[in-house]
């Protein structure tokens, strides 16, 4: 029977068993929770999948992905299908008003002897640590300084990173880009595309990384430390363990930006909240007795 009669036909419903089979695998690999409410999600990205490689029932699936050959480029392919979310440029403006306003009043001497360092945790297609690259840029220029910074994105989807290195964006990411900063760190590339100017771009490197293996990260005494909507695909104990092993890696007087409300009721001794409204943030006690 030819896979293309049979990719019309719908697939059977998935149980409970099957959906918490696929939900602790999900878990136990990356940390991410799926809740029931989420059970469409799964069953239609999974569907998608299985169609594409003639793959009828769930379980078939779930034993190719756990067992088969192929099943580490398999699974790959598939976390990359559940995880990769829809991004933009300056997405949250508050929050990149904030890094800006944290270097613009850093000691002078410290921008002028080391480099600042900022890492994007989860960074998907890489926006987010171009619009770093960008601000940080941006904020050198007006102090008047050498550019001396790097940013590091890092992200469980190796399909992401590699569009992140291409550094070419269709325009939909740029909706919230202000016309002056495309002009001036973008070039129209093929289509309605745009491409990252070298100088922001090689600025900027990126890493495959699961946050479940932050503690083997080789990230330290990072200035700045961007994790927005990665948190919300966890259980709440695992967000306080993922933002602890986060404070560990960042240096004294350095910046801790989360996604509004992907962690409350939380306190770190080595980090004191910033006061505002519209962005969630910690800078880092410059030693812990004070």
């Amino acid at each position: 029977r030819s896979a293309g009669i049979w990719a019309l036909r719908p697939l059977p419903q998935m149980d409970g068993a099957q959906f918490q089979q696929w939900q602790t695998l999900l878990e136990e690999r990356t940390g991410m929770t799926l809740t029931p409410d989420r059970q469409s999600f799964l069953q239609t990205n999974l569907g998608i999948r299985m169609r594409e490689i003639g793959c009828e029932t769930y379980q078939a699936y779930y034993e190719k992905v756990v067992s088969g050959p192929g099943a580490i480029v398999e699974w790959a392919t598939l976390v990359d299908r559940l995880t990769v979310q829809e991004t933009r440029f300056f997405r949250d403006p508050d929050a990149f008003r904030l890094v800006s306003d944290y270097v613009m009043t850093r000691p002078r001497d410290s921008l002028k002897k080391r480099p600042l360092e900022a890492w994007s945790v989860g960074c998907s297609t890489g926006e987010e640590p171009y619009t770093l690259a960008m601000l940080l840029d941006q904020c050198m220029q007006q102090l008047e300084l050498d550019p001396l910074f790097g940013v590091t994105g890092s992200d469980i989807s190796k399909p992401a990173l590699e569009k992140a290195q291409r550094g070419v964006f269709g325009g939909r990411r740029l909706s919230t880009t202000e016309p002056a900063v495309r002009e001036r760190y973008f070039h129209p590339a093929t289509g309605n595309e745009w491409a990252i100017d070298p100088a922001i771009k090689q600025r900027v490197c990126f890493t495959r990384l699961n946050v479940l293996d932050l503690n083997q990260a080789p990230m330290h005494g990072m200035n700045i430390i961007f994790c927005q909507n990665l948190l919300i695909y966890f259980r709440r104990w695992r967000r306080r363990e993922i933002v602890r092993r986060l404070t560990e890696r960042l240096a004294p007087g350095g910046l801790l930006v989360l996604g509004q409300g992907e962690l409350t009721d939380w306190q770190h001794p080595s980090l004191q909240r910033v006061p505002s409204d519209s962005v969630l943030a910690w800078i880092k006690r410059q030693t812990d007795e004070e």
